[in-house]
């Protein structure tokens, strides 16, 4: 099959995989999609349902040498998409509007390389991961017994980034994106009569503090290390009844560091804020954290290779000057090898992520397929 045979292929496949997203946890068909269209290669192993419905080509050497690892995602967000070409998606509220079928497309091209070229030295695995909308597939994948068999050195995986020239290639050394978690407080006091409410315990006066008290984090920059924020995202107090008070409440919101200790001591001081305001008002609490993602970090090595592969293709190179606030799953495997994520910029005025009318641009397919390749040869060749 000639490049731009190959080409052509993927977009066809990209377009095939975003009529048909799948949430996190529920990526059955996408996997089965993937399998069908790797059908022809010939890999040393292929691991099935690793961490969820995850997929892992492996091509083994034989040789003593480092096991190198490239990711994508497969999972789409619940959100109902606007757009009007023909594969729109056909699952009603759920589409790939962050681009994870163009993610899956890339690795997929790149395997097809590495199948007629494999490696020299060391193991290559095409990591095909789950649920990275919710924070929680990578951390399944690295604690799947599975994963013994690929655990890697190196892991390399890239995210396209509108707002960005188009085939450009993003990178930082150090923190690229995110840490982050949500934090879900529930709150208890004693419900009355709405004409009597000197005989309850509304929260309403604990919250208050609550969301005070949080916003002062986020302003005092002076108790971290780096760049710190919490941001309320939903609040809950009593019910829609104008005789009662409210006995209960639940107070969500985000939490998000640049750095993995800041995100440690950040928890930290909102519990204790928590356990201090809830005791000022007699207020019982539980406090719980869910969807936490590590911070993903480039490793100073893997930086460099990223950066030789961007010189090494002429492709447009831009250094970013801080970490991306949003959260990227990846940070699991930067926590257990020299990893590196990077970006590829979907055009200035694209559409951004999570957008109802966003979608992956098939021009930077080669672009990723590219980059892949020649770190790919600078590890195990």
């Amino acid at each position: 099959m000639t490049e731009k045979k190959l080409i052509n292929k993927l977009i066809e496949f990209r377009h095939e995989l975003h009529q048909y997203p799948e949430l996190s946890h529920n990526e059955s068909q996408t996997q089965e999609r993937i399998i069908n269209f790797l059908k022809y290669l010939k890999p040393s192993k292929i691991i099935k349902n690793i961490g969820g419905y995850g997929l892992a080509y492996i091509y083994d050497s034989g040789v003593p040498g480092n096991t190198v690892m490239f990711r994508s995602d497969m999972d789409a967000l619940p959100i109902t998409e606007v757009n009007k070409f023909d594969y729109i998606s056909k699952n009603q509220g759920v589409a790939h509007l962050c681009g994870h079928d163009g993610h899956i497309a890339v690795l997929c091209g790149f395997a097809n390389l590495a199948d007629k070229n494999p490696p020299k030295k060391g193991k290559l695995v095409l990591l095909f991961q789950p649920a990275e909308e919710t924070g929680e597939g990578a951390n399944l994948v690295v604690t799947d017994k599975k994963f013994a068999e690929i655990k890697p050195d190196y892991s390399f995986a890239f995210h396209n980034l509108p707002g960005f020239q188009k085939n450009s290639i993003c990178i930082k050394n150090g923190s690229f994106a995110s840490a982050s978690t949500g934090i879900i407080i529930d709150l208890k006091g004693l419900s009355s009569h709405a004409a009597h409410p000197e005989d309850g315990n509304n929260p309403d006066k604990c919250i208050a503090e609550l969301i005070y008290e949080f916003n002062k984090i986020s302003e005092n920059k002076n108790n971290y290390k780096d760049y710190t924020l919490i941001t309320i995202i939903h609040i809950k107090l009593g019910e829609i009844a104008f005789g009662t008070t409210p006995g209960k409440a639940v107070i969500m919101a985000t939490l998000r560091t640049y750095r993995n200790d800041d995100m440690q001591k950040l928890q930290s001081d909102v519990k204790s804020i928590v356990k201090k305001t809830c005791k000022k008002f007699n207020i019982t609490y539980n406090v719980s954290f869910t969807e936490e993602f590590p911070a993903t970090y480039n490793n100073e090595h893997t930086y460099s290779i990223v950066k030789n592969a961007i010189e090494n293709n002429n492709f447009n190179s831009i250094e970013l000057k801080a970490p991306f606030r949003w959260s990227e799953d990846f940070g699991h495997f930067s926590l257990i090898s020299k990893a590196a994520l990077f970006g590829i910029g979907s055009g200035i005025n694209h559409p951004q992520l999570h957008n109802e009318d966003f979608d992956f641009p098939d021009e930077i397919i080669e672009t990723g397929i590219l980059m892949f390749n020649d770190i790919y040869k600078q590890l195990l060749f």
